[in-house]
């Protein structure tokens, strides 16, 4: 019999009746509601269904244009250690009324949990993954993750313990043992010194040490696991373990329950198989711990004390100490410690720590400057604007670590494949048992093959492949200043057949400039120009402010106009030291009875260059052409043969005439052009476009919000002092076209990196479980022991994280 779930959570956008009934019959769609109904006035929806979760009517909502009003957090989880784990932890919160979506890192022990406002709550939730046998606590959202590198760092500095422990009380167990059959007459020597009874009960109280002092951990979450009925990798270990361990001690105690030819001792394989999983859980997480070194070398960017003004002083104070609106010291040479804006001095300022540009920046009073970069010879004093958590450098941290706790979609073949893996296990173990025991020699065979079956499966490399090369890749591809806002868009951008880019603003400088000058015979350029910027800078129009721009940059003196107007669509006039002066299009000309036969083939020339041609009249005659175009981006041509080199095709959408997108598209290289559409038509096109395969979009995040939005990725070109692009999966932090080049190569390696590491973890558990169940055994004789197994497993997770770690060295081209 189900149950009926009720969920009580915010919606926005309400505005009026029309909105709720919209709603409400949205909501009643959804396979299983029961009853919807929502309230206007509190902007609330109350849903009673049966089988349908809270992501279904998240989905159904967002369709609607009436989103739910979701809240997420970050937990610590601890007790990971598989694959497995994390499907369990993840069920756990899911399991709750109310959440929409669970990701559990196994890499860095967290959880991302999103759920419907006011439907449950963190301590909730930290408790519904706490009952799934993992505990869980939530994190400060304010407070840097230090916390969690220092558990990190506790973690591996217990693991080190706990294996130098283990080896030692296992070391004269093995030497003892497998000495005997290694060393020739030591089998005897350790006959005639001990005798087998002292020599086994000797081995027996080292190895109970072992599993009861550093391997406790196994038997303390594995044990526990079982009666849950939710086996993993501890469960596995304390199993094989303590299989072998009773066996043993049955045959030390009690002889007489086994029979004569199967009475033999496995304390060694035991303790081996504890000292080795030690082992390996120590090398794993000293490498887990360099995955985060990206977030580490970005906190460090921030110092810890400043220069503050007070009064009349200058005064060293803690940075958690600074309040907007304070004034900064900084000294050549020093970080700066707030985001703010120059209120005295000039310099120049190393930004590629955080923007990936390697040139420093000028800057100077009035310019804004970002926490954690590097002043240079001059000094700056700074009104902070931001501070604390809202500085730029936290807001990339929040992102980065947003991005490194995603799971991508491949991980979802993952999952169900590790769902099923540790019982199908146990099952194997089981069926290895008994077959041995009715075709095999002895009952100690049988358990050899049994342990060696647990021990081998183990999935920690499974659940390690995926989510350590996204915390390396997207921490790598923080450095170079490439922001991945969701992890998945890893995954989404290594498969783009298209990027389209918008034009004005993205691949151009997104003001035009003036490009070109000619005159007419009788007159000098520089007073040709001198005129018109005297009439021009009456106008606020873009092509006006571009030529008063050129005449101040060259230094004109610029003459004082009267009777100035400006004629709609046309131009404008004006009187310039008593001559009348007319500057416009053609058509104002002809109207004008101008004679424009000595520059129209020029004019057609410039226009078919994306340029736009402007005339100059004076006193009735011609005097000059001046070109104005928004000139494209110089490394927009690199980009676009990059793209091509590596099979993407490159499209543009422009609301820009198809004459001038024509223009810039034959010279870049283009492939595709839509040209004259309005901002809603961009993602019209857009969807077109995502017929023929992924597509990821480029524009500047301000007015291309909803094309961003439709493309399957939308990469938005900020700059480092505007990284929070809402509507954009990635975010390029300097703002140069390059950073999509590094964006699609950092997603191309990481996601290689990601196969092999998965191909590794699979490929390992197929080809060894079927030898350590023993199928090799009746052609060859071979039968993979048990601390073997345990060296191979342990391996294979080190394995794993260190391939993973190989993408700190990724190059940005």
């Amino acid at each position: 019999m189900s149950t009926s779930t009720h969920y009580s959570f915010e919606i926005e956008g309400l505005s009026c009746a029309s909105c709720v009934g919209r709603a409400e019959r949205a909501l009643q769609a959804v396979q299983g509601v029961v009853s919807a109904g929502v309230n206007l006035a509190t902007s609330r929806a109350e849903v009673d269904a049966d089988g349908t979760d809270a992501a279904a009517l998240v989905d159904a909502l967002d369709t609607a244009g009436y989103p739910a009003v979701t809240e997420q957090a970050r937990f610590s989880v601890d007790g990971l250690s598989c694959a497995s784990c994390v499907g369990r932890a993840e069920r756990g919160a899911q399991g709750l009324a109310g959440v929409v979506d669970a990701s559990v890192n196994l890499a860095n022990g967290t959880a991302t949990v999103t759920w419907l406002k006011g439907s449950v709550t963190r301590e909730e939730v930290a408790r519904a993954i706490t009952d799934a046998g993992y505990a869980a606590a939530p994190l400060d959202a304010t407070a840097p993750p230090v916390t969690q590198d220092e558990k990190r760092d506790a973690e591996a500095d217990s693991l080190k313990r706990d294996t130098l422990i283990a080896a030692a009380l296992t070391l004269p167990v093995f030497i003892v043992e497998m000495g005997g059959h290694l060393i020739p007459g030591m089998a005897d020597l350790v006959e005639r010194t001990m005798g087998q009874q002292v020599n086994w009960t000797l081995q027996w109280v080292l190895t109970t040490i072992v599993l009861l002092w550093p391997g406790w951990r196994f038997l303390r979450d594995g044990f526990p696991a079982l009666l849950r009925g939710a086996p993993e990798m501890n469960a596995l270990v304390a199993l094989g373990t303590s299989a072998a361990w009773l066996f043993s001690s049955v045959a030390l105690f009690a002889p007489s329950l086994l029979p004569e030819g199967s009475r033999a001792v496995y304390f060694e394989a035991a303790a081996v198989i504890v000292t080795l999983i030690l082992f390996g859980r120590w090398l794993e997480a000293r490498a887990k711990s360099q995955t985060g070194s990206a977030i580490k070398s970005l906190l460090g960017l921030q110092p810890s004390v400043a220069q503050v003004r007070r009064g009349e002083d200058w005064v060293e104070v803690p940075i958690a100490e600074i309040k907007t609106g304070d004034v900064v010291l900084v000294r050549p040479g020093e970080r700066v410690a707030v985001d703010g804006e120059i209120v005295e001095g000039n310099s120049y300022v190393d930004e590629s720590m955080v923007t990936g540009e390697p040139v420093p920046v000028e800057h100077a009073q009035g310019d804004a400057v970002i926490g954690g970069t590097v002043n240079g010879t001059g000094a700056l004093q700074v009104k902070a604007t931001a501070v604390g958590g809202d500085t730029v450098l936290a807001g990339i941290v929040r992102m980065v670590e947003q991005a490194q706790g995603a799971k991508l979609p491949i991980q979802a073949v993952v999952d169900k494949v590790v769902r099923w893996f540790v019982p199908a296990v146990l099952l194997v173990a089981a069926v290895t048992v008994l077959v041995w025991l009715i075709l095999g020699p002895s009952l100690a065979h049988a358990l050899v093959a049994g342990v060696s079956v647990l021990i081998v499966a183990c999935p920690c490399a499974m659940g390690l492949a995926t989510p350590t090369s996204v915390m390396v890749g997207t921490g790598r591809a923080a450095e170079l200043g490439v922001l991945f806002r969701k992890g998945s868009a890893l995954q989404t951008l290594s498969q783009a057949k298209t990027i389209a880019f918008d034009k004005t603003g993205t691949l151009t400088m997104g003001r035009p400039e003036l490009t070109d000058i000619a005159v007419a015979d009788g007159h000098d350029e520089a007073t040709v120009l001198a005129t018109v910027a005297a009439v021009e800078a009456l106008s606020e129009h873009p092509i006006s402010q571009a030529i008063t721009r050129a005449a101040d940059v060259r230094g004109l003196d610029v003459p004082t106009v009267s009777d100035f107007a400006s004629v709609t669509g046309m131009g404008l006039r004006g009187q310039v030291n008593g001559a009348e002066v007319l500057i416009g299009a053609g058509r104002y000309m002809a109207q004008k009875s101008i004679d424009l036969k000595e520059f129209e083939p020029l004019a057609d020339q410039w226009a078919g260059e994306a340029k736009t041609p402007v005339f100059a009249a004076i006193d009735g005659a011609i005097a000059g052409l001046i070109a104005v175009a928004d000139p494209v981006k110089p490394e927009a041509e690199t980009l676009v043969k990059n793209l091509h080199d590596k099979g993407i095709k490159v499209a543009m959408i422009t609301g820009d005439t198809v004459q001038t997108a024509e223009a810039v598209a034959q010279r870049l290289g283009i492939d595709t052009v839509v040209a004259g559409v309005m901002p809603d038509g961009k993602s019209d096109a857009i969807a077109r476009m995502k017929e023929d395969g992924m597509l990821a979009f480029v524009g500047d995040g301000i007015n291309d919000a909803p094309a961003l939005a439709a493309a399957d990725v939308g990469i938005a070109v900020g700059t480092g002092t505007d990284v929070a692009i809402e509507t954009a999966d990635v975010v390029l932090m300097s703002g140069e076209l390059s950073g999509v080049s590094k964006a699609v190569n950092v997603s191309g390696h990481t996601m290689a990196n990601i196969r092999q590491n998965l191909f590794w973890a699979f490929a390992y558990n197929t080809a060894l479980i079927p030898v350590a169940a023993g199928v090799l055994y009746p052609l060859w004789g071979i039968l993979l022991s048990p601390m073997l197994a345990a060296g191979a497993m342990a391996l294979s997770s080190v394995f794993v994280v260190s391939n993973a770690l190989r993408l700190r060295g990724m190059k940005g081209d």
